[in-house]
């Protein structure tokens, strides 16, 4: 069996007009005037993903640390909490952020890149789950996402490291960038105190063989493994 979820954080927003005004309230602490590490620099990067139980209504948290340079796993974590939120576009991040925290929280290491599963800036109101994540934990944070969301943009050239930019309009909000020759792009996005050249860049260098990066992947392996396995 999976773990007793965690209660909610007290005062967490249960309805779409509480959490909008979180969203508009805590956007304005993002921060877009840093580059972020740089691209090659050695670093602990950890992937977080998140998967549901439906029948239990609970949602399950996973994160792996890897050496940004080998890959190696460091450190890996699950956790278990109560979905946080009704399903509502836009809003996803607060369905999970509760026990997104709770599985970082414990990780002994500190991460130097949070790599997520989703949207950054790449957000109708400029926050998704990477920027929620980074403002409430300081780290820098990415989004990577497998598809451009509500976005348009032209499929960038079919080499590995080509990239056409993400538009809401006129307005660039991510890049969808090809990680391998001949694959679909993914959806590149800033979350908090990363450049959009360095999320690029670092998108790439941890996708050395295939379209997700290896953050990604592994932590959706743990995720799967924790909900098959039943354990938190």
């Amino acid at each position: 069996m999976i773990d007793a979820p965690r209660p909610l954080p007290t005062g967490w927003p249960t309805t779409e007009a509480e959490a909008t005004a979180v969203q508009d309230e805590l956007r304005g602490r993002v921060i877009l005037d840093e580059p972020g590490p740089e691209p090659g620099a050695p670093l602990i990067a950890v992937g977080v993903d998140v998967a549901y139980d439906d029948e239990r209504d609970v949602v399950v948290a996973a994160a792996v640390a890897l050496d940004a340079a080998t890959f190696d796993v460091v450190e890996e974590a699950t956790a278990v909490g109560r979905v946080a939120f009704p399903y509502v576009p836009g809003l996803l991040a607060f369905r999970e952020i509760p026990t997104v925290l709770a599985v970082l929280d414990r990780l002994t290491v500190t991460p130097g890149l949070v790599v997520c599963d989703g949207y950054g800036l790449a957000h109708p109101r400029r926050f998704g789950l990477a920027s929620h994540l980074g403002v409430l934990t300081g780290l820098p944070t990415i989004g990577v996402a497998k598809n451009p969301f509500t976005f348009t943009y032209d499929a960038p050239g079919s080499e590995r490291g080509d990239t056409s930019p993400l538009l809401d309009g006129a307005e660039e909000v991510g890049r969808a960038l090809r990680t391998q020759r001949g694959v679909k792009p993914v959806f590149v996005s800033v979350g908090h105190r990363v450049s959009l050249d360095h999320a690029c860049a670092w998108s790439l260098a941890l996708s050395p063989r295939f379209r997700l990066p290896e953050t990604t992947r592994a932590a959706d392996s743990l995720c799967r493994r924790a909900l098959a396995e039943g354990t938190g």
